[in-house]
């Protein structure tokens, strides 16, 4: 069984619990507690209540802005959070700064020394969406690459799929404001000069940014999250 977003949903009976039923966050899995003595219609009936409120708290959270991490340090604290929330507390970055030189891409991480940057330009965005790229870089502290087990990793968030959506419609709309402002890139021209490629260390190990990808699909083998670029 899972959630709407993908992420494992656990049901755990209890002797102890007769009269009440409680969801909550654990490693990653929404756990939904229950009285032992439940039938398998009251289960289901329950569960399936008990998922869609839960959903509805993160979405409410998600929408007052409380939790807004305005400093480094607040981001920092937040990462923490989401880290133990969803990955099990497993991806643990040395430094999580806000950064204003990355024009490009959304946020990226440097798995050989533990930091994450996201771009300023997320500070105006919906909690979800900057949680979303915060998640995404705690993962790449865990997995370098974008493969199944990287995916894996963020199937517990419940708004992957909306954020991804979110930040796609943002690029398309950037994508849309530059041509406005210039023509259109002809066939060889020379795009907005990026970081050099990261050095592979001995193993493989990609030693440099591992960073989210191009949204027009979601990501890309860099691993980096970027406004898509006109076509």
């Amino acid at each position: 069984m899972t959630t709407a977003g993908g992420a494992p949903v656990e049901v755990r009976r209890s002797a102890r619990r007769t009269r009440t039923v409680a969801a909550f966050w654990e490693n990653g899995t929404a756990v939904v507690a229950i009285p032992a003595r439940f039938t398998a219609a009251q289960e289901k009936e329950w569960v399936q209540r008990m998922l869609a409120k839960l959903h509805k708290q993160g979405e409410r959270r998600a929408a007052s802005g409380r939790k807004r991490p305005a400093s480094d340090a607040a981001l920092a604290a937040h990462a923490a959070q989401l880290s133990e929330r969803y990955l099990g507390g497993r991806s643990r970055p040395v430094s999580v700064r806000w950064v204003s030189n990355q024009n490009s891409r959304w946020g990226s991480a440097t798995p050989s020394e533990g930091t994450i940057r996201l771009s300023d330009k997320l500070r105006p965005m919906p909690q979800w969406v900057i949680d979303y790229v915060l998640l995404h870089e705690l993962a790449h502290l865990l997995v370098a690459g974008h493969n199944a087990a990287f995916w894996k990793l963020l199937e517990a968030y419940p708004e992957t799929a909306r954020a991804k959506a979110f930040l796609e419609g943002v690029s398309f709309a950037m994508a849309r404001g530059l041509k406005d402002e210039a023509a259109p890139e002809a066939p060889g021209a020379v795009r907005p000069a990026q970081e050099p490629r990261p050095r592979q260390e001995p193993g493989g190990m990609n030693a440099g940014p591992a960073t989210l990808g191009r949204m027009d699909s979601g990501v890309t083998r860099t691993g980096r999250t970027t406004p898509t670029r006109p076509a």
